[in-house]
């Protein structure tokens, strides 16, 4: 792997901080480029090879943390076209006036491990679900669908998806992990309902059913690749909406 460009010195690269991955570290300096208006939208990432160029990293550091921006609804990658920005913030913002520092930090650790886990859970229902496997996810579905037109916040809904995520994989274990946390393994879970602003808790828990949507898709079609990034989109997306908001608070 090469030196850097010059073209990074525009760009303003900053050095990978240990204590975060290389395709997070891509994705942030990639994200405050297109928020400062470095990258304006309607624009084009630079190509993959210069990017790698730029930071020093392979083509699958560059196409995670691509991915990641993809999560965030900054950017969208068009075959011979390349990746444009699409917007210059985040889609959407925090659904909750005010969260507990505490249970931020709680939520942004569980995140984490989450992370970790969870992706290969999906990855792994994928190739090895069940026609029950199928029917418990669609029943979760269904019932988080029916959560949501009550106006509730579908907390033990979304917990059962991805304990039945957890089932598909045929390992018990995967299980295991999902329920010794119960439902506090749902980062809204350690949010009360009178700190919320409910049309903001409306668009995100929207956005979750979507998500929740595309995994199962990938799941029930046996594609784990697909299935696995489906899930690292969903769950990314809320570490960063948190993080932000802990970053925030830090600066008031």
């Amino acid at each position: 792997m090469g030196k850097p460009s010059a073209a990074s010195d525009s760009f303003k690269v900053e050095p990978v901080q240990r204590s975060e991955s290389l395709a997070s570290h891509v994705a942030k300096q990639l994200e405050q480029m297109v928020t400062l208006g470095r990258i304006p939208v309607g624009e084009k990432l630079p190509t993959e090879a210069q990017l790698c160029d730029m930071f020093a990293v392979s083509r699958t550091v560059i196409r995670e943390a691509i991915t990641q921006l993809k999560s965030l609804g900054l950017v969208e990658t068009r075959r011979g076209v390349g990746t444009t920005v699409m917007r210059s913030q985040p889609a959407e913002t925090l659904f909750a006036y005010t969260i507990n520092p505490t249970a931020v930090e709680d939520i942004l650790n569980i995140l984490e491990l989450r992370m970790s886990v969870e992706e290969k859970a999906a990855e792994m229902a994928a190739m090895r679900r069940s026609e029950q496997d199928i029917e418990r996810l669609e029943q979760s579905l269904s019932a988080f669908d029916a959560a949501l037109a009550k106006g509730e916040l579908a907390r033990e809904e979304d917990l059962a998806f991805h304990l039945a995520i957890a089932s598909a994989t045929g390992n018990p274990f995967f299980r295991q992990f999902y329920e010794q946390f119960n439902k506090n393994i749902i980062p809204r879970a350690k949010i009360v309902n009178t700190n919320l602003d409910h049309p903001a808790t409306e668009e995100y828990l929207e956005r979750v059913r979507q998500e929740h949507r595309a995994i199962f898709d990938a799941i029930r079609e046996g594609e784990p690749e697909k299935a696995s990034k489906a899930m690292h989109t969903h769950l990314y997306r809320a570490y960063h909406l948190y993080e932000k908001y802990r970053a925030s608070q830090q600066f008031e």
